[in-house]
């Protein structure tokens, strides 16, 4: 009978795994509308910090992320798509990884979560990730959002003008904060 139970348990878990099988893949997360913008950015983390120039480019298709020092020359270029993440230092060293978030975690010892960062910057919450707190101010702008483990604080270049976008964003979670200020919009 030991026998007989065996085999039915393997029969049984063979059909589940079929049909695990069967269930269609999860279409990719929706991507933020494109934009590119200038600002600075500055980061505590761990006990350190770092700051520089930032120009941001993104597209539908992949992301372009330069930080620069105060007379524009490049610290750093870094490259984000379906394909991966690549960073490449002012010494043309290079490091590669799965997303942004994760490469900059490794080349710069703190995160930028640019897959919902793109939505942010721009007033947005993220399209697929879970919200834990939204304020938003008379004009209807964000102000407060949790998301994702991440508090965002916005600030407005005029108080009063309904969509306009962010000019200032803090950004915290856990031992980092990033501080990102944004110049122009293109």
């Amino acid at each position: 009978m030991t026998w007989f139970k065996t085999c039915t348990a393997f029969a049984a878990a063979a059909v589940l795994a079929g049909c695990a099988a069967l269930e269609p893949p999860r279409p990719p997360a929706p991507r933020a509308p494109a934009f590119d913008l200038i600002g600075r950015v500055a980061v505590t983390y761990d006990g350190r910090a770092f700051s520089s120039g930032l120009r941001w480019q993104h597209l539908a298709e992949r992301d372009e992320i330069w930080l620069l020092t105060p007379v524009g020359q490049a610290l750093a270029h870094i490259v984000g798509g379906a394909d991966g993440a690549i960073f490449t230092g002012s010494d043309r060293s290079q490091y590669r990884a799965g997303d942004v978030g994760s490469l900059t975690r490794r080349a710069l010892g703190w995160e930028l979560p640019v897959e919902r960062l793109a939505w942010w910057v721009r007033g947005e919450v993220a399209a697929d990730g879970v919200i834990g707190e939204l304020a938003r101010d008379p004009q209807g702008r964000l102000i407060r959002l949790r998301q994702d483990g991440w508090q965002i604080t916005y600030a407005y270049r005029s108080p009063e003008e309904s969509g306009s976008l962010p000019q200032r964003l803090e950004l915290v979670r856990d031992t980092h904060n990033i501080r990102l200020v944004i110049d122009n919009w293109r």
